[in-house]
């Protein structure tokens, strides 16, 4: 932005240093912007976001020369080579989405200021403010100016001739304090309407105070629409205020990008760069963060977003309150006050003033109460039977609910005193190199990722329908083997690992405990990954036709179901062993190892589920009758 006389020539730095000062200054203000609930329909997240070219490229090679006192990583600040490499990388990608740190942020508006700058053939400060008038739509800004410049000058606040003549020597008034000062004591913008510099600085300085419309700050004059940019800030404001602009700047680009969402950790200042057309929601920041793209919540797959608002939503509200007081106690027959039987006698007292005294199994007056042993029907016990049992199925789904996320919680604390202490420790003790003790780490990054997916298969569970009992069964069976799976994983890596971390163990011990360890978190992965492709199929391997089974028979299935599913242990003895030989040459009525389905002998396959007949010795999965090997950890039936 250019000034109106030759005296105000550095208010237009184009390629100064100083220009820079708004895009790489790291500062101490929260960058985030009020939390709202804005979910994306699934139609954007499908489609392409508005991001340029430009931003993509920046994610394969980001060049950041000039902020190597970010902390990044543990990088020693004196180790020039940990630096100039970290510098030198993209942000960090995942599949679904990258993380953008504050630095990559400023980098990326840095580029898209330059672009501008450059085919347009304008300053900088007239490029930001741009930019920002245009959403930081670099491809907007190049239809809007080739197609009409003098429109899309007029839209941003930039003029190329004073609306007013200025003075080039001499005394001028400001029409805010209607004071006299010589020309150099005022300024102007591109309009030419001049001020002295203590009113702009209190104009700038009341603006930025007053939050990130500074941004689109114009001249102060009444009907002028001029802009007011990061010139006349930089000379006006504090170093304090330039910052809190430049905080505003980054919030700006953020807010504008329909695929970046900030992170919604505590203190965390990344943003998250979403994958359009990405089937998973599920993001992960660095500062270990994990969150459902959509929602914002914690990431929940595989529960959608309605159920967890749902879920999370009756966790926090009074409802089960009420349901207590409608399961657990009844209603005074005078004054309808709720009472809670507390004693083991039926008489029952009122509190005062009431004082009543009446019956607690028929509610009758005590003093009239003869016997009530004969049934009455009565709909106000039947609605508070049907309350209490709903408040015991609450307690059921939320109380293991809770249990998986604090074990959640106490597994990512686990995995960081592993990471900082305890496999240096084990590398040093049992001698091995820190690349063959890796198996440890990935062990508990597969409890951390279990044990959150567990904790929403119960918030599942709780809506899934009573009546779809066949999809309950199966449910409740893919639950059980990952939930089993994972406990066996968890009790190794928790309590196993301690010995390996006092004394030193043999090579060939060491080994073993790898391989089982290794296992184990193979098969709890990919026990999970059935339960997680399951339940977005919506459980619909399930045959509805089979729905209308006996409940006698149902109890049979669940009973070969659990007769059927060994629990996994190193030493394994031969007479536990199923082989497939066998079970296809079984005359009876099978019962699916997987839904527990009882099948005709002839059936190759699950008639329910479609999965095979023999059960793996090692991991419990259920094959199919024709497999040789285990399709889940790939090992041979025993003879």
């Amino acid at each position: 932005m250019a000034a109106s006389d030759s005296d105000d020539v550095n208010l237009a730095h184009d390629d100064t240093a100083d220009d820079d000062y708004f895009y790489l200054d790291d500062t101490d203000y929260d960058l985030h912007p009020p939390q709202a609930s804005d979910s994306l329909d699934d139609d954007q997240l499908q489609g392409s976001d508005s991001r340029n070219d430009d931003d993509d490229d920046l994610l394969q090679s980001s060049d950041r020369h000039d902020d190597g006192d970010l902390d990044c990583d543990d990088n020693d600040d004196g180790d020039e080579n940990a630096l100039e490499e970290d510098d030198h990388d993209s942000p960090i990608s995942g599949q679904n989405f990258s993380v953008l740190t504050e630095a990559d942020i400023r980098h990326r508006i840095k580029d898209n200021i330059a672009e501008v700058s450059s085919v347009l053939s304008i300053s900088k400060n007239e490029a930001s403010s741009l930019l920002l008038h245009y959403n930081w739509s670099v491809s907007n800004i190049f239809d809007s100016w080739f197609a009409d410049e003098k429109a899309a000058r007029e839209k941003a606040g930039l003029f190329l001739e004073p609306l007013i003549e200025s003075p080039d020597h001499g005394s001028s008034i400001c029409v805010i304090c209607f004071e006299d000062y010589p020309c150099d004591g005022t300024k102007s913008t591109s309009c030419g309407h001049r001020y002295c510099n203590d009113c702009w600085s209190s104009y700038i300085k009341t603006a930025i105070a007053d939050g990130p419309q500074s941004l689109l700050l114009t001249c102060p004059h009444p009907s002028c629409r001029a802009a007011v940019g990061e010139d006349m800030v930089g000379l006006f404001a504090s170093e304090k205020e330039k910052n809190k602009y430049s905080s505003y700047i980054v919030m700006s680009y953020i807010e504008s990008k329909k695929m970046i969402k900030w992170c919604p950790g505590p203190g965390c200042e990344n943003a998250i760069d979403f994958v359009a057309g990405s089937e998973n929601l599920d993001v992960s920041c660095l500062c270990s963060h994990s969150f459902c793209w959509n929602c914002t919540q914690d990431a929940h797959r595989p529960v959608d977003c309605e159920t967890v608002t749902k879920w999370m939503s009756k966790n926090s509200s009074e409802s089960g309150n009420v349901n207590y007081i409608l399961a657990f106690t009844k209603p005074c027959p005078k004054c309808k006050r709720p009472i809670e039987k507390n004693m083991g006698c039926s008489h029952m007292t009122c509190r005062a003033p009431c004082l009543y005294e009446f019956c607690w199994l028929c509610l009758g007056d005590w003093n009239n109460h003869g016997t009530c042993n004969r049934f009455k029907g009565n709909p106000e016990e039947e609605k508070r039977e049907k309350a209490k049992q709903y408040v015991m199925k609450y307690t059921h789904y939320f109380e293991r609910w809770a249990t998986n996320q604090n074990s959640m919680k106490k597994g990512a604390a686990d995995l960081q005193k592993v990471q900082t202490e305890q496999i240096e420790v084990l590398s040093r003790i049992q001698a091995q190199p820190l690349a063959q003790i890796s198996f440890v780490t990935e062990a508990w990054k597969q409890i951390i990722e279990c044990r959150r997916v567990l904790a929403w298969t119960y918030a599942y569970g709780f809506y899934l329908p009573e009546e779809c009992e066949a999809k309950r069964n199966l449910f409740e069976y893919l639950q059980g083997q990952a939930e089993s799976g994972l406990e066996r994983l968890h009790d190794c890596a928790e309590k196993e690992l301690l010995s390996y971390l006092k004394d030193k163990i043999s090579v060939e011990g060491f080994i073993e405990f790898r391989k089982k360890l290794t296992l184990l978190t193979r098969v709890t992965r990919n026990y999970f990954d059935n339960l997680v492709t399951a339940l977005q199929n919506g459980l619909s391997d399930v045959n509805s036709g089979s729905s209308s089974v006996s409940k006698k028979r149902k109890s049979n299935w669940v009973a070969a179901a659990v007769n059927a599913a060994p629990v996994l242990d190193t030493n394994i003895n031969d007479d536990s062993a199923t082989a497939p030989a066998a079970a296809a040459s079984a005359m009876e009525p099978w019962a699916c190892a997987y839904c527990s389905y009882k099948n005709q002998s002839s059936a190759t396959n699950c008639a329910m589920c479609r999965r095979g007949s023999w059960t793996c010795n090692v991991c419990t999965y259920a094959n199919s009758r024709t497999s040789a090997t285990c399709a889940m950890c790939t090992e041979a039936p025993e003879p």
